[in-house]
């Protein structure tokens, strides 16, 4: 499976307050939670994000409460992979079910830079950024069933069918 876009850089500590904000976790529209994703941080974030992206960020992505429209939303931007120097447990999980993949790679936000493209064979975790190929950690086996079906319940039609 490969991913491939430019790149939107993030720091350390990116939380799920910041991915979606409380006050539209009423709604359960991907669409409308899209519009508001990384708003607090970025509030060009859905503008940018609608090309088709992959965040680099630091450590803990995703930490705080567990709310899967934190996923839904980044996936519905237009947010094709996330790389990230870690991620919080819950949150690399419903990214998992929810069909958007996310390699570790240490010190990422050193090795690459806001607006590099970067290509990424998920299953090894390799990621090519200028020239260069970095080795993430790659998603393997039923977890990137999971993502090549596009989400737990796309898979679950397929293996129950």
């Amino acid at each position: 499976m490969i991913v491939e876009g430019p790149v939107l850089k993030y720091g350390d500590k990116i939380d799920t307050d910041i991915i979606i904000p409380a006050r539209h976790l009423k709604y359960t529209d991907p669409a409308y939670l899209a519009q508001h994703a990384m708003e607090p941080l970025d509030p060009e974030f859905y503008k940018k994000a609608s090309k088709g992206v992959v965040i680099v960020a630091g450590k803990v992505f995703g930490m705080g409460s567990s709310r899967e429209q934190a996923a839904i939303a980044l996936k519905a931007a237009g947010v094709k992979a996330v790389i990230a120097e870690s991620f919080a447990r819950i949150f690399y999980r419903n990214c998992i079910n929810n069909g958007l993949p996310l390699i570790t790679l240490p010190n990422a936000t050193k090795e690459i830079n806001e607006g590099d493209v970067v290509k990424i064979n998920v299953e090894t975790g390799e990621i090519t950024v200028n020239g260069r190929v970095l080795k993430g950690k790659g998603i393997t086996g039923m977890a990137l069933d999971i993502l090549k079906s596009g989400g737990i319940m796309e898979y679950l039609k397929k293996v129950s069918a």
